[in-house]
């Protein structure tokens, strides 16, 4: 696919909106034995499992690929794993899944969807509260995987199962296990040296081995016209790289049990220390008292193995075995200069990663992305060409706290607080704006795609589950559809899960934020029964512009939708709508600004010719009056 400027285009040169969903939450997780991290039977035995079936079984692939298509929803944001490629060991792939992913994929193109491969990852590993990488790759420098949550290294569902509080997965993120693989896998050569992998510097290990896995999914994949990419890696992290003081937090991201980098260093090595504990208060997070941790002094590494920061001279005991912090700013530095996480390791990490996966898939654009809420790095000619930024965005404040306030929300640029429903809506539109502008300044003159944005549908307690009245989730939903529609935006929503049920939501760490459940399904005749909040996600939108798209809007009550957009007398294919059968089944009334336009409600698609292709046009739609 051909990009120009913040649009892709097609074969005929219309500028395309991308429109679509992640698929899916619950391929973060093993269907053989059932991943669902709230199980913790068979957990550790990571080498024997099956992804075979995620998202779905292939005899159910129709079904959902069909509602899809449906809902308008016709970019995939397609989850694999690293781990549900190499997880039985190092250079073993698992032929059955890659043979999975070619057939599920080629349905998909059957469909008429677009795909882009994301090898997902949250906070590293199942092993260490996420998922994505293998559980070797922790063994391999060291780790016990079956001590990671008793020592602090992790907190990990499957060890407390119902009493797992909302959201706390991210902040593993910054606790020993998953910065320290992130730190290895980014920046290892620089800051552990002297930690190898069978001889070989852990860095090179694990990032070669990575990027071979990813290939061996793009090598099959290669010329199927429906895959446009791949993203390099999910939601990247600096674990304490940047860091000036290992002895203090590193990170507001603060939930529950928060160490500080030298205190996890600590507890790693069997020393039980008394660490902050904190707290959702109001609006933010406050500490609310200490607890202590690992008071049997168990260690997170396998029998006496020195672990990796002491082994690279960070801390050490003295000779009264007290431990000291010999390098508090160990990782605040890069060759004589404070550190630039983006541009010094996760640049040189994605160029690698880009040009090898093209030696498998030539010609496909490269999906990439920053530690979240943070900048992008600085592209120069000398870097990768064909990419698209798919940061991310959230409403924060609903995400985290589970509840729907329309008057509040979290400025991510200033990170403060925002009062008014007027003021948190413009709010939403210009951190949105603000992306898409970085994208720009950072990256140059190519397309922005808001790789995930979403809400939980658990909201209120689940209140919506009791009652069936999902207003606060539709009106949420909105808000977020309104900021991207404000923005011209791409995007993929998070997301569709196949499997999702109301007890435990996309079956990873308690998130419930599918579009689709089987528990809200009353009707499986019904093409969109299942759907939760479908008047917020099915939308109409300009899938296609023959010309550059100017504005959209859509009044998600009252249906009314406008779209206008400059013409360009090079395209003659027709302006193409998605018109959504959800919102005007019933009737509609269109008015165009000149010209013509034919409307197919069988396929849901309005055409459009203007009169004279120069100059400015538009379409309006509104359901028709009953009666």
């Amino acid at each position: 696919m051909q990009t120009n400027s913040h649009w892709f285009l097609d074969s005929v040169g219309r500028r395309l909106l991308l429109r679509g969903v992640n698929l899916s939450g619950a391929s973060k997780v093993p269907m053989e034995p059932d991943g669902a991290t709230h199980l913790r039977e068979g957990f550790f035995d990571h080498r024997e499992v099956s992804f075979v079936g995620r998202p779905f079984p292939l005899a159910e692939a129709d079904e959902h690929f069909r509602r899809l298509r449906h809902w308008g929803l016709t970019t995939l944001r397609f989850l694999i794993t690293w781990e549900a490629i190499e997880h039985a060991g190092p250079g073993i792939y698992d032929k059955e899944y890659l043979e999975y992913l070619v057939e599920v994929i080629a349905k998909a193109g059957d469909h008429g969807l677009k795909v882009f491969v994301d090898p997902h990852q949250d906070v590293w590993s199942r092993f260490s509260g996420g998922d994505g990488a293998p559980g070797w790759t922790l063994e391999a420098v060291g780790f016990n995987l079956e001590s990671l949550h008793t020592t602090g290294a992790a907190f990990v569902h499957a060890m407390v199962g119902k009493n797992y509080p909302r959201m706390i997965w991210f902040t593993n993120d910054y606790k020993l296990a998953s910065a320290t693989m992130f730190m290895l896998f980014f920046a290892g050569n620089v800051y552990a040296p002297k930690t190898l992998i069978d001889g070989t510097p852990a860095q090179e290990v694990l990032q070669s081995h990575y990027i071979a896995a990813i290939k061996e999914v793009a090598k099959r994949l290669k010329g199927m016209p429906q895959v446009i990419g791949y993203d390099s890696l999910n939601e990247p992290s600096d674990g304490w790289i940047g860091a000036e003081d290992l002895s203090a937090h590193v990170t507001e991201n603060l939930m529950g049990d928060s160490p500080t980098p030298f205190q996890s260093m600590l507890l790693g090595d069997g020393n039980p220390t008394e660490v902050g504990f904190f707290e959702i208060k109001g609006m933010g997070m406050k500490q609310t008292g200490t607890r202590l941790l690992n008071p049997e002094g168990v260690r997170a590494w396998q029998g006496d193995q020195v672990g990796v920061w002491r082994a690279n001279g960070v801390w050490d005991y003295d000779e009264q075995g007290q431990p000291r912090l010999l390098r508090p700013d160990h990782f605040a530095r890069f060759e004589g200069r404070p550190v630039e996480f983006n541009n010094d390791f996760l640049k040189p990490f994605i160029n690698r990663f880009g040009r090898e996966i093209r030696q498998a898939d030539p010609g496909k654009l490269i999906f990439i992305e920053s530690v979240p809420h943070k900048t992008m790095p600085d592209w120069t000619l000398d870097d990768l060409e064909g990419i698209v930024d798919s940061s991310h965005w959230y409403d924060d404040l609903t995400l985290i706290t589970k509840q729907y306030r329309a008057y509040a929300g979290v400025d991510l640029i200033t990170e403060r607080i925002v009062l008014g429903t007027g003021r948190v809506k413009k709010m939403f539109r210009s951190v949105l704006g603000e992306i898409k502008a970085r994208t720009k300044r950072k990256l140059g003159d190519i397309p922005t795609l808001i790789g995930e944005f979403g809400i939980p549908y658990d909201m209120h307690a689940k209140k919506a589950y009791e009652t069936g009245a999902f207003h606060k989730q539709e009106r949420a939903l909105d808000a977020s559809f309104q900021a991207l529609e404000a923005n011209l935006l791409h995007a993929t929503l998070w997301n569709y899960t196949p499997d999702n049920s109301n007890a435990h939501g996309d079956q990873w760490n308690e998130e419930d934020l599918s579009i689709f459940s089987r528990d809200q399904q009353t009707n499986p005749m019904d093409i969109n029964s299942g759907g939760r909040a479908p008047a917020a996600f099915i939308r109409p939108y300009p899938v296609a512009t023959a010309g550059e798209p100017l504005e959209i809007s859509f009044h998600m009550k009252s249906g009314q939708f406008k779209f206008s957009f400059r013409g360009d007398p090079e395209v003659t294919a027709p302006t193409e709508i998605y018109v959504p059968e959800y919102h005007y089944g019933k009737g509609i009334r269109i008015t165009v600004s000149d010209g013509t336009y034919d409307y197919q409600p069988e396929i849901q698609r309005l055409y459009y010719w203007p009169q004279d292709a120069a100059g400015e046009h538009w379409i309006k739609m509104k359901p028709a009056k009953k009666g």
